[in-house]
């Protein structure tokens, strides 16, 4: 993975929210406070989704914006003018994080252009749906693997020699992580494999003043669904399992992006938050 002819999937994942109906709701829901003033942030698959809403209001507390993305040009343009749009800097780069090179020239261009880092959201990933563990290919279980958690490795050793003490570190697990998940194995593999990555990392970087701790979104309405990540079947009733009877929002999850990143957390290392519909689970 090298280029961008090998970045192309075969699949129409993630998948354009341009052409999602109903339009998942980014829009950040109360006025900024400065959480984030000064701060340059870079968010992984922040052309759409979770990624969107959290991009959106980390400008709206302060920060500026890369937006890393994967295919989608016009969504991550219209992150951009999101963005822009709240006052902050964006810059949009187009790169596969399971590409080591890649995310180590997503990176560089992130601090050449907005003059440091000091947040890292992994947020990127993909998943497929199997009713049989026979069905998983060799290459989309290798390809799983390498979206949702080497992407996370590379991106974060990239990152390593910027962040200094204050800077967080905010990975995107899954509740497929806490309860399973028997049409996505491969996929909620990786997010068990992302939580015990928060853990470590956390313990291995602490020392040196920097955070790092996780999301586990429940069925959130993004692209990623309906362009191919889940079934028929479980669309049609996506959400409606959850306590509170309905797939979540992305301005939902972000809130929890935010309180991680910032001051607000500042005794909260290692731990994962729970923005799922009222789904009860350890950890």
């Amino acid at each position: 993975m090298t280029d961008t002819v090998e970045m192309i999937h075969e699949d129409a994942l993630p998948g354009h929210e341009s052409k999602l109906e109903p339009k998942p709701e980014w829009q950040p829901r109360y006025p900024g406070s400065g959480r984030l003033e000064g701060k340059v942030a870079l968010i992984t698959g922040a052309d759409s989704g979770i990624g969107r809403a959290v991009a959106a209001l980390y400008a709206r507390e302060g920060a500026d914006i890369a937006i890393l993305y994967l295919l989608e040009d016009d969504d991550a343009a219209e992150t951009k003018r999101i963005v822009e749009a709240e006052g902050r800097r964006a810059v949009t780069i187009k790169a596969d994080v399971g590409s080591k090179k890649m995310c180590e020239r997503a990176v560089a261009e992130t601090v050449e252009k907005l003059g440091g880092l000091d947040i890292l959201v992994n947020n990127a990933g993909e998943q497929h749906p199997d009713e049989e563990i026979t069905d998983i290919t060799e290459e989309q279980l290798q390809r799983t693997f390498q979206t949702n958690i080497f992407g996370m490795f590379y991106m974060v050793q990239a990152a390593r020699p910027h962040l200094k003490r204050g800077a967080a570190i905010v990975n995107c697990t899954s509740v497929t992580m806490y309860q399973g998940s028997k049409e996505l194995l491969d996929y909620s593999s990786t997010k068990g494999a992302i939580t015990a990555f928060t853990r470590s990392l956390s313990e291995n970087l602490i020392g040196e003043g920097i955070r790092v701790n996780a999301v586990a979104p429940g069925p959130i309405w993004t692209p990623l669904n309906p362009c191919g990540g889940a079934s028929p079947e479980k669309l049609e009733h996506f959400g409606e399992d959850t306590p509170m009877g309905r797939p979540g929002q992305p301005n939902e999850v972000a809130p929890a992006f935010l309180f991680l990143a910032c001051e607000d957390s500042s005794y909260m290392s290692g731990q994962v938050l729970h923005p799922n519909g009222g789904t009860i689970v350890g950890g």
